[in-house]
């Protein structure tokens, strides 16, 4: 059918345009590195995950050329995110070499200003143990989102919105780390003084920041190791946005929504005990992916047509119709 023929070639065409926004990224990472001061050491993980790209790249258009499109773009859109994953933690690391000065005072303030008291939601969070393990499984969802977003919507046929996604996600780490370079912080607990980890605790995200941040600000890491090399971001989290961005996405699949706004829900509840986030770094992440869905949903035009072959997996009019660019 036609509308279903344009929605798949506008599909296709945001999923080129994505490879071309992807490989940006990583000409401008790959310049930035050295002028930061850092070497980039790829070990036999990162080396497995880059092979799985490849082939899931690989296995994706060769879908494409069977006429199997939806399996296809849940595997190139697997790709995608996973490869965006590796250079956004390299992006993040390069952001905090800046070495700007500290602002959680600042940061403390507008909580304040707020009338939120974080100290105050800490004990409160840490004094009902029994839910403290669900806070941790809830905080860990971040890392359903880039294997479950491609499976759900690509399976159900929303590729745009898919290919959207893939979007919106590579800009909003590009804007949160351009952000946490010129508003950097370390977090909640060094500023209260507040212990990190008890019998039944562990603020397993905070804890990755607090040891690698000043050693990055002070230059004294020059080797970094990609498959080690975790989430140091204060302000705005990302977690926040990831939240927000796997609303947006799921929310296009009816039966979807209900465990997708739980999911988020739960997620931003955690995020600023697991992540040692103020309560502004949390409104932050959620405006900025807001702005980046924004941004994603506007780009329309067409600049590539889908594969013959892969067009051919679609029903065909009875008049041919031939995308054009606009």
């Amino acid at each position: 059918m036609p509308d279903e023929l344009d929605h798949h070639t506008r599909a296709y065409g945001l999923y080129l345009l994505n490879w071309i926004a992807l490989a940006t990224l990583a000409v401008v990472i790959a310049i930035s590195l050295p002028i930061a001061g850092f070497s980039v050491e790829l070990d036999r993980e990162t080396w497995g995950g880059l092979c799985v790209s490849a082939i899931l790249v690989a296995a994706g258009h060769v879908l494409f050329s069977q006429n199997r499109s939806r399996l296809a773009f849940v595997v190139v859109s697997i790709a995608q995110l996973g490869l965006l994953s590796m250079l956004a933690a390299l992006l993040t690391y390069v952001a905090a070499s800046a070495s700007l000065p500290l602002q959680d005072a600042a940061l403390d303030r507008w909580d304040r200003a707020l009338g939120l008291d974080w100290a105050a939601y800490y004990r409160f969070m840490t004094a009902r143990t029994e839910f403290l393990p669900y806070a941790l499984l809830a905080y860990g969802a971040i890392a359903l989102p880039p294997f479950c977003v491609p499976l759900v919507l690509g399976l159900t046929g929303h590729h745009v919105r898919l290919q959207r996604f893939t979007m919106a996600t590579l800009l909003t780490l590009c804007i949160v780390a351009i952000m946490s370079a010129l508003i950097p912080a370390i977090g909640t607990y060094q500023l209260y003084d507040l212990p990190t980890e008890f019998a039944t605790y562990k603020a397993t995200g905070y804890l990755i920041q607090l040891e690698r941040l000043p050693v990055i600000r002070s230059g004294g890491l020059h080797v970094l190791v990609v498959s080690q090399i975790g989430g140091i971001v204060t302000f705005p989290s990302f977690h926040a946005a990831a939240a927000v961005l796997a609303l947006w996405a799921w929310w296009g699949v009816w039966w979807m929504r209900p465990w997708a706004f739980l999911m988020s829900a739960a997620m931003l509840i955690a995020t600023p005990l697991l992540g040692g986030h103020y309560f502004v770094d949390v409104f932050a992440g959620v405006a900025v992916a807001g702005i980046a869905i924004a941004l994603a949903s506007s780009i329309e035009r067409r600049p590539f047509a889908a594969p013959d072959a892969a067009r051919a997996s679609l029903p065909v009019a009875s008049t041919p119709i031939v995308p054009t660019g606009r």
